[in-house]
């Protein structure tokens, strides 16, 4: 078993009002902390979403863990061929390889504070994610960049049956 011990001096304090927010309603994204930031310790942010809204497709992470924690409302989580729904106060730790996505339930928003372990850069997938929302980039451009930002995209019969 290996041990990383992630490279930073000083605490990392990120207030809400500084916090860079991508996208708008139905999906908003608040960065939070990329791992440049953090020595390589993690990135994370807090993802809200309106009522039924999805938040990610399914894919999964070839070197990362990726937790989900429910601040408020509640989310269908798919993890492996599983979907449960969060709420409050709940956690899910999804571990790599797993396939998983997230949405919020129908008729109730969520708001998630998402982490992945070890950390990557994340923050310009998130900008990446809106250009494709304003047409400014084309959905499939995000297939191109998969192995960058380790977002690996895949079909789900147990999340479509779900959310459909």
């Amino acid at each position: 078993m290996s041990l990383f011990v992630p490279k930073f001096d000083e605490s990392v304090v990120v207030r809400e009002a500084d916090a860079e927010v991508v996208g708008q309603a139905p999906t908003t994204v608040r960065l939070l902390a990329d791992s440049s930031a953090t020595g390589g310790a993690l990135s994370t942010q807090r993802v809200t979403l309106t009522a039924g809204a999805d938040g990610a497709k399914p894919h999964w992470h070839e070197n990362r863990v990726e937790m989900f924690f429910l601040l408020d409302g509640a989310a269908d989580i798919l993890s492996g061929e599983d979907v449960l729904t969060a709420g409050p106060g709940d956690l899910v730790l999804v571990p790599p390889g797993k396939p998983h996505a997230f949405a919020a339930v129908p008729g109730t928003g969520a708001d998630l504070l998402i982490v992945l372990t070890p950390g990557i850069e994340r923050f310009e997938y998130f900008r990446h994610l809106q250009r494709v929302r304003l047409g400014e980039a084309t959905p499939q451009s995000l297939l191109d960049v998969q192995d960058l930002y380790d977002n690996h995209f895949l079909s789900s019969p147990a999340w479509d049956a779900r959310r459909a």
